[in-house]
């Protein structure tokens, strides 16, 4: 907190690169001209000159752009005078490798790829501890904002018993496809893609149920709260009705535990807008511990369900890249990361979003082939389940129908050693 009072009387600078430089980072370098005492050193791209695009029509100057280090390749620049590394690629198991080379140099890493981080993100932030450097959650993703607002919770004597996001899911959004997804955000693929410059795949992710799975995968893990037994079930519910039905079944609510994950709808059975949505924001139900604090819930207007004991606080909208720099801040001038995985609490399964062939390949999440589903890592592990985020280019190698559960023994995979390591060393944590 209070972390601008604190730059004003900083008079160094921050270096920082990004690997990768697609729709979070440019959201970033739209605001990188108002920023003060950040200094962007390098940015890692495959696609250089496209990169070079996204930061022109971000509104940085030719002349910023060209005090920029253009490279192809992480491994170039891992010995720069570089403070904090942005790993923004998107890709869990390239992310992954990443994170490991770059906090084995003892430089802070920023995920702005939270599938590494549900993937191997145990072993990561520890490893970062041994190593005496930040792994951090990307502030401006939801699952940092959800941290932000248990920390809140619990540090001031708060119970939270639930704790998640808005989206806009339907059960037959989960087939959904990068061909289909652009129809269901009202938008032409044009628009979308050469406009916009939006992955079709990312998108999709967040439609399909995939980005829901692995961004509540990263708040159980952050934040050592359950998964429902069943996988996420998306109640559709409005801001005013979080702390009636975000409680326990026991207390005439929704959930199954107390201290768990939910994602709340937008929309209803029908596909139509419910009153009072919260499909770009975030939420937390705490609980009243005594009858004094129940009043004060009363006394104060807070928003509660009927026995007075439950109350909600939500924030409406997340703001992506255009608030990534309270990460680098909090880092720079704070040596904390604004969220990390604490728990190896929970995976994300995969499931056949198609019947698969003999010879397939998987091509990850918001893809053709699968879609993810939140479950416990106790589970992951002893039914040996195949984790969303080593799924990009595994080929299967039995025939699997729609909706099964994939096996890790249902596919052939090339991971790298450092993706091994961590899913050993997470896994001998149960």
């Amino acid at each position: 907190m209070y972390l601008n009072t604190k730059l004003e009387e900083f008079d160094g600078s921050i270096s920082v690169a990004f690997i990768g430089c697609g729709k979070f980072i440019s959201m970033f370098l739209s605001q990188y001209n108002h920023l003060k005492k950040i200094r962007i050193d390098t940015i890692v791209d495959l696609k250089i000159e496209q990169a070079k695009k996204n930061c022109l029509n971000s509104g940085l100057s030719k002349e910023s752009i060209n005090k920029i280090n253009f490279v192809n390749s992480i491994d170039e620049v891992l010995d720069r005078d570089i403070e904090i590394f942005i790993e923004a690629t998107g890709n869990p198991i390239i992310g992954t490798v990443h994170a490991s080379k770059i906090i084995k140099k003892k430089k802070h890493v920023i995920l702005v790829n939270v599938e590494a981080d549900v993937t191997c993100g145990k072993y990561l932030s520890d490893l970062a501890k041994e190593n005496n450097v930040i792994c951090s959650m990307a502030y401006g993703d939801q699952p940092s904002l959800i941290l932000e607002q248990i920390e809140w919770a619990r540090l001031n004597g708060f119970f939270v018993v639930c704790a998640g996001k808005g989206t806009k899911y339907h059960p037959t959004f989960e087939y959904s496809t990068p061909d289909t997804v652009w129809g269901h955000y009202g938008l032409s693929k044009e628009r979308a893609e050469v406009e916009s410059g939006m992955n079709p795949k990312m998108f999709n992710s967040f439609l399909c149920g995939d980005k829901s799975a692995i961004e509540m995968c990263a708040v159980s893990n952050a934040a050592n709260l359950k998964c429902p037994s069943n996988g996420l079930t998306f109640p559709p519910v409005g801001v005013y009705d979080i702390a009636k039905n975000l409680i326990p079944k026991s207390e005439g609510g929704l959930i199954e535990y107390e201290g768990q994950v939910e994602v709340i709808s937008s929309i209803d059975l029908d596909k139509k807008d419910i009153q009072n949505d919260l499909r770009w924001g975030v939420y937390i139900v705490i609980k009243a511990q005594n009858q004094y604090v129940k009043n004060c819930f009363k006394d104060y207007g807070m928003v509660t369900d009927s026995s007075g004991n439950y109350s909600a606080i939500w924030r409406p909208y997340h703001y992506i890249g255009l608030e990534l720099a309270q990460s680098i801040y909090s880092i720079a001038l704070d040596n904390k990361a604004t969220g990390f995985t604490k728990k190896y609490n929970a995976d994300v399964a995969t499931y056949a979003k198609k019947d698969l062939k003999i010879g397939e390949k998987l091509d990850g999440e918001g893809g053709f082939c699968s879609r993810g589903k939140l479950i416990t890592s106790k589970k992951s592990k002893e039914e040996k389940i195949l984790p969303l985020g080593l799924t990009d280019g595994a080929e299967v190698i039995k025939k699997i129908k729609k909706d099964e559960v994939i096996k890790i023994s249902d596919v052939k995979l090339n991971l790298p050693k450092e993706v091994i390591k961590a899913r050993e060393y997470q896994y001998n944590l149960i």
